[in-house]
């Protein structure tokens, strides 16, 4: 089976070439165990923003397909490569090391048997302090604690909560794309794409990962991306009126 990993990048060059090494090596060890009578073929695909130092030259040597992207936006980045890959299965990740990557395999072989169309990870259950400044957790608690409030009714099915909505590693099958309608160019893409997942009435699963310090400087804004969520989050919602649970209009 075909499987593709996409992976978002900016001036990623001391980390990436880790995380692909990481992932590659984590994927030839478990497609014996894991997937015996069908290994997974997987591509890694890197979405490139105009970055400087040199990341697309070391994720080639790291043996993934560079696509650039000089269109700026998180979610324009993976609107990108998700369009691109040829998997039936898509996993993704940051190019900064903060996902354990090796966990990926097993995490496909989770939603195959349990028939689970998108999964993603939860950084917050078992988030070392170090991972994360006190202002980029404040707004994840807030951000969180808004989503839970104002779309309760569609995450009952789902068993009620959605403890990470910020999460950038999911694992899902190819035929979700077919089914929601991401729009979100920057970071509100994440919290966009598992909403749409959850008001389709998607199979959705949470579970929870280590999420390590980032190598390198971090880009995200709290501030001012937070602030950019939480107006997607109301403008959607609002837009959706009051009507019994189902798709958004």
């Amino acid at each position: 089976m075909r499987a593709t990993l996409v992976v978002p990048t900016l001036n990623e060059a001391s980390s990436i070439g880790h995380v692909l090494d990481t992932f590659r090596a984590a994927a030839e060890r478990e497609n014996p165990r894991l997937f015996p009578h069908d290994p997974l073929d997987w591509e890694m695909l890197v979405v490139d923003g105009p970055s400087t130092d040199g990341t697309a030259e070391v994720a080639r040597k790291a043996g993934a397909e560079v696509i650039p992207e000089l269109r700026p936006g998180y979610g324009r980045a993976y609107q990108t490569g998700f369009a691109a890959a040829k998997g039936e299965v898509i996993a993704t990740a940051d190019g900064d090391a903060t996902y354990p990557v090796e966990e990926i395999p097993r995490l496909v072989r989770k939603i195959l048997d349990e028939k689970v169309d998108f999964l993603t990870c939860d950084r917050l259950k078992l988030l070392d302090a170090k991972a994360m400044t006190r202002e980029h957790r404040v707004g994840n608690w807030a951000l969180n604690f808004v989503l839970r409030i104002a779309y309760h009714r569609w995450l009952k099915p789902a068993g009620g909560t959605l403890a990470d909505s910020q999460s950038g590693m999911w694992v899902f099958r190819r035929s979700v794309l077919d089914r929601v309608h991401a729009t979100q160019d920057g970071m509100a893409f994440s919290e966009e794409l598992k909403l749409e997942v959850l008001l389709n009435g998607l199979r959705f699963q949470e579970v929870p990962i280590h999420y390590a310090e980032r190598w390198g400087a971090p880009k995200l804004s709290s501030w001012q991306d937070g602030r950019r969520n939480l107006e997607f989050l109301i403008r959607k919602r609002v837009s959706m009126g009051r009507g019994p649970p189902g798709p958004p209009p």
